[in-house]
């Protein structure tokens, strides 16, 4: 049962870390002050924390390994309910109150079981989402979001998805079929009966798929989003798309750079789509509330677990979300 008061004593809170530069391997989970929320702030009790790519690719040195950067703590997306507030508290649906169950993002540090985190990174938690759901709602919803606006995406457009059964590829698939476009979906052949069901066209990848591409979709492919960063998701996009405006990646960033394609999100010359993703927030909430879009959890491990968490989602096979629990 959480004590619920606008002042609460400063106490401790466990929190995942990275006390080196390498795998897995490297996390533990220390004690940290948690201070009171100071003007635009609150505090969170954590429910449940989204595990994203990015996570694990901030210790594996994939973007420098600065030791003064160390211990690094981890995580950007959470849900839970709000303990404390300081003045002015206000986010982007208005003022952020004690008890309120709300999803912070973006919210450096998330793997923790108690988050500091600015007002305006906080929106109201849908009642019809599990914890789980609300945990790993924002890091897939908001890139999925820039990526469709970064390609141009609208009804009657015809785009191929690669990675399409991963967290951002799920939200991906739906918000573009939301949009009135056709969508053309790699995934291993035993997630196409849930592609189907999301209303996508799904396509096995591996040797041969622009072929099966086209013959998918004869009359020709608009855009491509690059959602795996493998050399096939590129180069099969730059083969069936015309125009490399309209070919996204998040993750294939060294090819992507050489193929004139457009790079999103944390990497390297990548646009961070700071503002659409922002933007996103209230939109991703509104569509999960009215139904319209299903956010599916992959599995659930506690804090403690996230070394096996970040293992299970390096493996990549996963369909959905995977979410710490504290």
């Amino acid at each position: 049962m959480i004590a619920l008061s606008n002042v609460l004593p400063t106490g401790m809170s466990e929190a995942v870390v990275a006390s080196a530069y390498g795998g897995p391997e490297a996390l533990s989970v220390i004690d940290v002050e948690v201070p009171e929320p100071g003007p635009g702030e609150v505090r969170i009790a954590v429910r449940a924390v989204g595990v994203n790519p990015f996570d694990y690719k901030m210790y594996s040195g994939a973007f420098g390994a600065d030791p003064a950067k160390l211990p690094m703590r981890l995580g950007a997306e959470a849900a839970g309910v709000v303990t404390a507030v300081g003045a002015d508290a206000t986010g982007p649906a208005g003022p952020v109150r004690v008890g309120d169950e709300v999803i912070a993002y973006r919210a450096p540090g998330a793997y923790a079981a108690e988050l500091v985190v600015p007002a305006s990174s906080v929106v109201p938690k849908p009642a019809e989402l599990s914890w789980e759901q609300a945990g790993g709602l924002m890091v897939a919803g908001a890139t999925a979001v820039h990526v469709l606006e970064a390609i141009g995406l609208g009804k009657g457009d015809t785009v191929l998805i690669h990675g399409a059964a991963g967290g951002v590829g799920l939200v991906a698939v739906q918000l573009a079929v939301a949009r009135g476009a056709t969508v053309l979906a790699t995934a291993n052949p035993v997630k196409h009966e849930l592609l189907r069901e999301l209303g996508a066209i799904p396509v096995a990848y591996g040797p041969g798929l622009a072929g099966r591409v086209r013959v998918a979709a004869p009359e020709g492919i608009h855009a491509a989003a690059d959602l795996v960063g493998t050399d096939e998701a590129v180069d099969v996009s730059v083969e069936l798309v015309t125009d490399r405006s309209r070919i996204a990646t998040i993750a294939g960033f060294e090819r992507g750079a050489q193929a004139g394609i457009k790079l999103l999100g944390g990497g390297p010359g990548a646009d961070p789509g700071t503002g659409i993703r922002e933007a996103a927030r209230l939109q991703l909430t509104e569509a999960a509330a009215a139904g319209r879009l299903r956010i599916l959890i992959a599995s659930s491990h506690p804090l403690r677990a996230a070394a096996a968490a970040h293992r299970e989602s390096m493996a990549g096979h996963t369909t959905g979300k995977i979410v710490l629990v504290p």
